[in-house]
């Protein structure tokens, strides 16, 4: 039985969600709630010219809330991204920020958010010790949040990855009031998602649902919400890849992107730890990333999570609930919304191995992984990989 004394934690659950088909049409009276009245639109440059965009901007204009658009920010996110926008901001002369998008536009616009009112530089706000002590509470902008894929959760976290150009290296900055206090989740936002982001984005959500319930630590409501979360993928994923108009496995897929962000409070593990440094060095895909590496890292988990693989096994409805039907179940999804099976396949080599393996073993991830791992079982599970060795 285990200890009594082990059953503790410091618990925080998410912000108020505006959940459903059309409610991006409360994003004026969103912003007015939070009392914004000039509110920078933050979002990524594929986004910025269509049509949702310029009507969220005209419904905006409608309602007397004169909204700026910024989208001068790459897929992974940089410092200098961030840079620009405080930039933009201060110069509207904006009092809030509408983060708008995927991961990208999510990351950058909290992140902007937070620095507006910031005088140290935003490396001094990495989640790492109390560093989100340094930050001025004061000085962070009010945030909607309004996601346009069921992936990375980012509406309802509390954080924000951005890459620090001069070192390569990608940084998870933290603080509880980088939160958006509303979230305008919409499924139909996401109805134009080509299959391959959908698949991509959807995997991440896995990926967060998946390392939250296998990360030590006592928190049963985010494993509950982390078990439901992955049930809801299995059964709507592969659906809103073949069929991108279903409204349903979009909603589904919606809330469970949500969910995995809400669940991986508990924390992460080494999927991530090996996707950041990847996305960093070579730019790509977050989820796709975690998706490539998942079945590798579980391998490497398996002595420490197998028992926790046959109660999530049975959850989902897996024939004879083991950990090897969680593996192949991981596998054959993969193979449906296609996957690659390698690292290989995404350009990754091994010619940086050991700066990989470094950066991954310093990443925040790696200390909710459930078998310690060190640079040398980094290095082990890059070229596990890298080479598609299960």
């Amino acid at each position: 039985m285990t200890d009594a004394t082990a059953l503790r934690g410091n618990w925080n659950y998410p912000t108020h969600v505006r959940f459903g088909v059309g409610r991006i049409s409360e994003l004026a009276d969103a912003c007015k709630t939070l009392g914004m009245k000039r509110p920078l639109l933050v979002t990524d440059p594929g986004l910025a010219g269509l049509p949702m965009i310029k009507d969220a901007v005209a419904a905006n204009e409608k309602a007397g809330l004169p909204t700026a658009v910024f989208s001068d920010i790459k897929g992974n996110p940089i410092g200098k991204n961030v840079e620009d926008g405080v930039k933009a901001f201060r110069a509207g002369r904006h009092d809030g920020v509408i983060a708008f998008g995927g991961g990208s536009g999510l990351d950058a616009g909290k992140a902007i958010a937070l620095m507006v009112g910031q005088k140290r530089p935003i490396w001094d706000f990495e989640d790492v010790g109390d560093n989100w002590k340094l930050v001025d509470p004061a000085g962070i902008a009010p945030i909607v949040a309004v996601p346009t894929t069921s992936g990375t959760g980012s509406e309802v976290g509390r954080a924000s990855v951005i890459v620090n150009e001069a070192t390569h290296a990608k940084k998870i900055i933290f603080h509880a009031k980088m939160q958006p206090a509303i979230v305008i989740a919409d499924p139909a936002l996401t109805v134009g998602l080509p299959p391959k982001i959908t698949a991509a984005t959807g995997m991440d959500a896995l990926a967060h649902c998946f390392e939250a319930y296998c990360a030590p630590g006592f928190h049963p409501m985010a494993e509950g919400i982390a078990v439901e979360g992955m049930r809801l993928i299995k059964e709507n994923l592969g659906l809103a890849v073949r069929d991108g108009k279903n409204l349903v496995a979009r909603a589904n897929m919606m809330a469970a992107a949500a969910m995995g962000a809400t669940a991986f409070q508990k924390g992460l593990g080494a999927i991530h730890s090996l996707s950041h440094p990847i996305g960093a060095v070579y730019d790509t895909h977050h989820g796709l990333t975690n998706a490539v590496v998942m079945p590798y890292v579980m391998q490497f988990n398996r002595k420490a999570i197998e028992t926790k693989m046959v109660r999530l096994a049975a959850w989902l409805g897996l024939p004879d609930p083991s950990y090897q039907a969680m593996l192949d179940w991981v596998l054959a999804l993969r193979m449906e919304v296609g996957i690659p099976h390698t690292l290989k396949e995404l350009g990754v080599g091994k010619d940086r191995l050991d700066e990989l393996s470094v950066a991954a073993e310093a990443d925040p991830s790696t200390g909710g992984n459930p078998v310690p791992a060190g640079v040398a079982e980094m290095k082990q599970m890059f070229i596990a990989s890298i080479d598609g060795r299960l």
